[in-house]
């Protein structure tokens, strides 16, 4: 078995959530011994699993069909997490849907990271089978590390006793940054700082003020930051405070668990079954929440609860998806057997 893993635009995407689900996919093929190939000029492939959804990646579809090969979809977006990202999304939501239902539809399977994105790609009236796997974790990566926190407080000259809360995400209203900045404005006292890059000019003029101008002193942008800073960042803060309104998984939440740090969360669809409130995480609804949460939390009158939620990683493991994605690709072909075999009989 062989398969073509297809990323259109990987250099423009590559900073993005679904730029990281690759680099686990092909670790995760690695792992489960799937001998995988990026490149789209091959033709001795049997699968071709697609990440993207441009139009290249349909011209891709396409090809395949011709050749007979199988297709697997990974439904990395929706309609929901579409709207309020870049300029115009909200108006062209209802045509990147019905482009989205096109381009899935093709697909001998569909793969998506939760029940909860399986549940509102089914709401589409999609018919192909879909399964939720896990976009994984690399858990050695985020591995708690002295060195690469002492890198994270030299890059920000972060003093003794100063308390830093982080955010990882894109510049997108649907990520809640501006409830990030509103909240931040009630704690002087604390740093916050969000990583994460999108060009500006992509996005609308207020996402694009507050992040540039309109923000208040104790609010750093440094953009998007990888390697050891990052890593250190995730486990060497006092919080990780993500306010999205919108996932389909959320990978930054998964990198936040695996590096044994506290999570404040927004309480929405894609968490449950795997984020239970004030057991493994801490959910707010509002900014006032998010405010009265938060204080308790960085004062630590509220319970660690980061080795509990660990638990939630090993289950996502690289290894584990790895075996996933195999199953499914071994289920295609074995339904491409048999309704070749089913095709012969009935010459015969």
């Amino acid at each position: 078995m062989k398969v073509l893993l297809y990323f259109e635009g990987e250099k423009a995407l590559g900073k993005s959530g679904i730029g990281r689900a690759l680099e686990h996919q092909k670790k995760a093929l690695a792992a489960s011994g799937v001998n995988y190939t990026m490149d789209a000029s091959c033709t001795d492939y049997d699968v071709v699993h697609i990440n993207t959804y441009g139009l290249k990646s349909r011209a891709m579809v396409q090809k395949a069909k011709k050749a007979g090969k199988k297709i697997v979809y990974h439904a990395h977006s929706t309609e929901e997490d579409f709207r309020n990202s870049f300029i115009g999304s909200n108006q062209l939501s209802p045509l990147v849907k019905k482009y989205l239902i096109s381009l899935y539809s093709q697909a001998d399977h569909i793969v998506t990271p939760t029940d909860y994105s399986k549940e509102l790609i089914k709401s589409y009236g999609i018919t192909v089978p879909i399964s939720a796997v896990s976009n994984g974790i690399d858990l050695e990566k985020y591995k708690k590390s002295e060195e690469k926190e002492t890198a994270f407080r030299n890059h920000f000259n972060i003093k003794d006793g100063e308390k830093v809360i982080i955010c990882v995400g894109l510049f997108f209203e649907r990520k809640g940054i501006i409830d990030f900045i509103e909240v931040a404005k009630l704690f002087p006292e604390y740093r916050f700082i969000w990583f994460g890059h999108v060009p500006l000019m992509s996005i609308p003029s207020h996402i694009r003020k507050i992040v540039t101008e309109d923000h208040p002193e104790n609010v750093e942008f440094p953009g998007y930051i990888r390697g050891e800073i990052i890593e250190g960042a995730y486990s060497g803060s006092d919080l990780f405070f993500f306010p999205s309104y919108e996932e389909t998984e959320g990978i930054v939440v998964l990198e936040a668990i695996a590096s044994h740090q506290n999570l404040l969360v927004r309480d929405i669809p894609v968490y449950e079954g795997w984020l239970d409130k004030d057991i493994n995480c801490y959910m707010g609804n509002n900014n006032e929440e998010f405010a009265e949460l938060l204080q308790q939390i960085i004062e630590k009158q509220k319970p660690d609860l980061s080795n509990i939620a660990y638990e939630v990683v090993e289950n996502r493991s690289i290894e584990k998806v790895g075996e996933e994605l195999k199953k499914i690709y071994t289920s295609v072909l074995d339904e491409k057997i048999l309704s070749e075999n089913s095709k012969t009989a009935h010459q015969c």
